[in-house]
């Protein structure tokens, strides 16, 4: 497992550090060569192994103070009826926990962005993205209040290019005017994409200096998973964890923020 980079030295005066982490989590599944989709793709609708895979994602969080889940099942037949979200914040002690679920295939499968977070938050909300086909949504969460509030979405975008360039344009609307945010998630393409450039454009997140590449998680090449942050706010650290939790490996980054950001 790679660890993370040395912490910098904390300066009350320049705001104090947290850790984040974001990933894709396939209900829990494992996926360890291309041709897993279509010989494994029985244990997507049930929950063989999906707990035991869990249980090892959870011994990974108690380092993070924000986890951004995608494709955490909401309770069904693929995953026991186990609201996986839920699961990891108790397993990895997490006192504040919230999901979005986004689509539901009957009884058999439900998808959701989650998220968990060692400090309460002052407001969620939940957006449904736009899309020809529905489903895919963004998570907004507040910390703070004022000017020292923290803006925190959690969002999966679409596989096609047009579907995603809509709920991009959706996405800066959104963060328009928060001078500290952050997104963060399965973005399916790459920061450098041409899709991504109204988020660098419209709002005050900036484009990422380093690109750890995610997917597919057994043989990573390519950077679509994502923490993109504001200017305002410090990467101290931005790095994959070689851990194969999905199809995809976790992204975490430490941030400072400001010190006046109320603490739980």
């Amino acid at each position: 497992m790679m660890r993370a980079p040395a912490p910098a030295s904390s300066d009350p005066a320049t705001g104090r550090s947290l850790s984040l982490l974001s990933c894709n989590i396939l209900a829990g599944g494992s996926v360890k060569r291309y041709r897993d989709y279509v010989t494994g793709s029985w244990k997507q609708v049930l929950p063989h192994g999906k707990r035991e895979n869990l249980d090892g994602l959870a011994r990974l969080l108690g380092e993070f103070d924000l986890v951004g889940l995608q494709e955490a099942d909401a309770g069904s037949l693929r995953s026991g009826f186990l609201n996986q979200t839920q699961y990891l914040a108790e397993a990895a002690h997490f006192p504040f926990w919230t999901h979005q679920p986004n689509r539901r295939v009957s009884k058999l499968a439900t998808s959701s962005n989650g998220l968990l977070a060692r400090e309460e938050p002052r407001e969620v909300l939940d957006y449904p993205l736009p899309g020809r086909i529905p489903g895919r949504g963004a998570l907004w969460v507040r910390f703070g209040n004022g000017a020292d509030e923290l803006i925190v979405v959690v969002a999966h975008l679409s596989l096609g290019a047009q579907a995603r360039a809509r709920q991009v344009a959706f996405l800066a609307e959104l963060l328009d005017g928060h001078a500290q945010a952050v997104l963060m998630g399965d973005l399916n393409t790459s920061a450098q994409s041409r899709e991504l450039a109204p988020l660098f454009r419209q709002t005050s997140l900036v484009m990422p200096e380093e690109l750890p590449a995610t997917f597919p998680s057994w043989q990573p090449k390519r950077a679509i998973d994502h923490i993109l942050v504001s200017r305002s706010i410090t990467v101290e650290a931005r790095w994959a964890l070689s851990h194969p939790v999905s199809d995809h490996l976790p992204i975490a980054a430490r941030i400072r923020v400001p010190a006046s950001l109320p603490r739980s």
